[in-house]
C-alpha cells in the first residue's frame, strides 16, 4: 500500500504565495520589455536630437558629445511655430469647454425624446473623415476670409474636439443629482449661476479630461493646418516640421529638436493632469 505524502497547509500557501511571485516577476519584466520597445523611439528622437553631425544613421547609441547646436536652430527657425501651436491649442480648449460644457449637461440631465438622436448625432459627426472637413472649412474660410489665421485654425480643430468633450463630460454630468442644483435653485441662483456655481465644480475631472483631449487634438494638427494655411505668416509647428523635412534633411538633429521641444507641453500636460484623467475618463463608469 502506497501512503500519498501529507502536504501541510501552510506549505501549500508557501508553494502559491511561491507561484505567484513568480507570475508576477514574469509580467514585470515582460511589461518592462513592453514599455522600452515602446520609449525607444523617444529615446531615439532626444539622441538624434543630441548629435553633433546631426546624422541619425551614423549617430551612436549614447550621446558621448552632446550638441545643442540642432536646439538653437530649432528654436531660431520653429520658435514662432511653437508660440502658434501654443495659441490655437489654447484657443481651442476654451471655445471647446464654453460650448461643450453647458451641452454635455443640456444633453446629461434634460429628459426628452429628442436627446438620444442628439448623441447619435454626435457620434456620427466623429466618424466624418477629417479631409471632407477640411475641404469643406476651405471653401468656407476663403469666402469669409478665415483663410491663414489663428481664428479659423480655432473653429476649425474647435469643430473636432467638441463633439469628444460633449461625450466625455456628459458621461459625468448625468450622475449629477438634480436635487443639487434645484436646492440652489431655490436659494435665488439662475440657471447660468447654479451651472457655474455647482456643476462646474463637480465636474472638475471631466472639464480638465476633455481640456486637456481639445488640446492635443489641437496641438498635433496636420490636416487642419495643411488645408486652411497657404502662406507662412499662420504655421503651426506640425506644418513646420513637415516643410522642415525638404530642408534639413542633412541635419536631422535639428529637425529632431523641434519634435522633442514640441512634445514637452504634451509630456508636461498628461504629467500634471494625470489624477484628474484618470478620474474624469471613469466617473461616469460607475453610479
Amino acid at each position: 500500500m502506497t501512503i500519498a505524502p501529507v502536504v501541510l497547509p501552510q506549505h501549500a500557501a508557501a508553494r502559491r504565495r511561491q507561484k505567484e511571485n513568480t507570475r508576477s516577476a514574469g509580467y514585470t519584466v515582460l511589461g518592462i520589455v513592453f514599455l522600452g520597445i515602446m520609449l525607444f523611439p523617444v529615446y531615439w528622437m532626444i539622441n538624434a536630437s543630441l548629435q553633433p553631425s546631426g546624422n541619425t544613421l551614423t549617430a551612436d547609441i549614447f550621446p558621448f558629445n552632446p550638441s545643442f547646436a540642432g536646439y538653437e536652430k530649432a528654436i531660431a527657425d520653429q520658435g514662432q511655430n511653437l508660440v502658434t501651436s501654443l495659441l490655437i491649442s489654447l484657443g481651442t480648449v476654451a471655445l471647446s469647454l464654453a460650448i461643450a460644457a453647458p451641452a454635455a449637461y443640456a444633453l446629461a440631465q434634460f429628459r426628452f425624446r429628442w436627446i438620444n438622436v442628439a448623441l447619435l448625432a454626435i457620434i456620427i459627426s466623429q466618424m466624418i473623415p477629417g479631409i471632407v472637413i477640411a475641404n469643406a472649412l476651405y471653401a468656407a474660410y476663403n469666402d469669409i476670409g478665415l483663410l491663414n489665421s489663428i481664428p479659423g485654425l480655432i473653429l476649425a480643430d474647435a469643430s473636432h474636439a467638441i463633439p469628444f468633450a460633449i461625450l466625455i463630460m456628459r458621461a459625468f454630468m448625468i450622475g449629477i443629482p438634480p436635487s443639487i442644483v434645484e436646492a440652489a435653485r431655490v436659494d435665488g441662483a439662475g440657471l447660468v449661476r447654479a451651472f457655474v456655481s455647482i456643476v462646474v465644480p463637480i465636474s472638475r475631472n471631466s472639464i480638465i479630461t476633455a481640456g486637456l483631449f481639445a488640446f492635443l487634438f489641437s496641438w498635433s494638427d496636420f490636416l487642419f493646418a495643411l488645408t486652411l494655411t497657404t502662406t507662412e505668416e499662420v504655421r503651426p509647428v506640425t506644418l513646420g516640421i513637415y516643410q522642415y523635412l525638404g530642408t534639413q534633411v542633412s541635419n536631422w538633429s535639428a529637425v529632431m529638436a523641434t519634435a522633442v521641444l514640441s512634445s514637452i507641453p504634451a509630456i508636461v500636460l498628461l504629467i500634471l493632469a494625470q489624477k484628474y484623467i484618470a478620474a474624469g475618463a471613469t466617473g461616469g463608469a460607475v453610479k
